[in-house]
């Protein structure tokens, strides 16, 4: 039974829509009243408008998102045992399908922890905490993770912290990054697809590597051994270095950061690629038309950006760069060579994405024959019914000149 000293957050009739659905979270316009006086990150018990029992959450009365759910049980309150099972499933679910060498290992809402991110790279925990509640029983959940690790005889050497996002300013939280515990070197070697990267958490973006490209990468190398390849928006190398460790005949990696093309140089030399891996710091907007002036053609084309759009309000502008980095790509492509695009953005909704693609096509005057549709590595896996856990969507396509 729920305690009676818990406070208790009510919904407004006809109101619930994404957790009554499936999902995880309270919006502020759905609650009714709040009985008690909860502090913003403790646990309340959620209630539809007739009393009915709904779930168990932390509340946040500064976001917009002001109840995210931890249970749905009433007999499962949020407590030591539920964070050891959460982390126990999580942990088992990367046993069951990843390579766990370097991998997700709790993925927020899609593994019953909304809020926080903990990627393993070899013996390294890198955590990324996004909301008042879940910051506080992040302690909790870092210690639960070592423990069942360790019965595996997985020892972890050190935990980075990477809470630096904007967004946690919106919970009212400061955003931080530092060492939890001892401290040891940043720079973590591991090993994905075969492939030796040097990730850096300190100052790498995000969490260090993008973990969820890691089967599309694979997917990429098996059309490269011979052939020229484009790689662009490389960051520290990842889809250039599968390239070029498959057996290709060069690779162009580009971007526009310093830092991650001194990267993607240090672990091309890593891996032994440094003749066949070249690398540029470049815009690639700017590139890719110069590339075209200048006759290039690559056999295979590989488009990796940034999300070109973190909100709705920009979904247009986003759309103008995806369409005008497609085209740019498709004129690039030999005859019959391959092009691979994806968008990480989970504003830009599958059929945008495909329909902005098909725009580029015809403006190139070429013709698309998908050779898969792939989406992000199941360590990051969708959970139906919170929509934010289906983010990555990745093409290969052969390209063909209008016959």
């Amino acid at each position: 039974m729920t305690d009676m000293n818990m406070a208790q957050v009510f919904l407004k009739k006809k109101e619930g829509r994404t957790i009554k659905s499936g999902g995880l979270w309270v919006y502020d316009n759905e609650i009714d009243r709040i009985e008690g006086d909860p502090e913003n990150g403790s646990i309340v018990a959620i209630r539809d408008f007739d009393g009915y029992f709904m779930g168990y959450g932390f509340i946040n009365q500064r976001s917009r998102i002001t109840v995210r759910l931890m249970s749905r049980r009433e007999d499962h309150p949020v407590n030591e045992l539920l964070i050891e099972k959460r982390v126990r499933d999580a942990w088992q679910y990367r046993k069951d399908t990843v390579d766990t060498g370097c991998c997700r290992v709790i993925f927020g809402e899609a593994d019953f922890l909304p809020g926080i991110v903990i990627d393993k790279f070899s013996d390294v925990l890198v955590v990324e905490s996004l909301a008042l509640g879940i910051d506080r029983l992040k302690p909790m959940i870092l210690d639960k993770l070592q423990k069942v690790l360790a019965e595996d005889g997985i020892q972890i050497r050190g935990i980075y912290e990477r809470s630096d996002a904007k967004v946690r300013e919106q919970e009212g939280l400061p955003r931080i990054k530092g060492f939890i515990g001892e401290e040891f070197d940043t720079k973590v070697a591991i090993v994905e697809n075969g492939v030796h990267y040097l990730v850096d958490v300190q100052d790498g973006q995000k969490t260090g590597f993008f973990l969820d490209q890691k089967y599309n990468r694979a997917a990429i190398a098996r059309l490269c051994p011979g052939k020229k390849v484009l790689d662009c928006f490389t960051h520290t190398g990842s889809f250039a270095l599968n390239a070029a460790c498959a057996g290709a005949s060069s690779v162009l990696a580009v971007d526009a950061s310093d830092v991650g093309i001194a990267q993607a140089e240090e672990n091309a030399r890593l891996n032994h690629v440094e003749n066949i891996m070249t690398c540029q710091v470049a815009d690639v907007f700017d590139l890719l038309p110069e590339l075209e002036r200048q006759g290039e053609q690559y056999d295979v084309v590989i488009l990796d950006p940034p999300a070109f759009t973190k909100s709705r309000a920009s979904i247009k502008n986003a759309v103008k760069g995806y369409r005008e980095i497609n085209l740019r790509g498709m004129k690039l492509v030999k005859d019959g060579g391959y092009l691979a695009t994806c968008s990480c953005s989970h504003f830009m909704d599958p059929e945008l994405f495909a329909k902005t693609i098909a725009e580029a096509a015809r403006s190139a005057h070429k013709r698309l024959r998908q050779v898969e549709f792939r989406t992000q590595a199941c360590d990051h896996p969708i959970l139906w019914a919170n929509d934010t856990s289906y983010y990555l969507k990745f093409y290969i396509f052969q390209v063909v000149d209008e016959v």
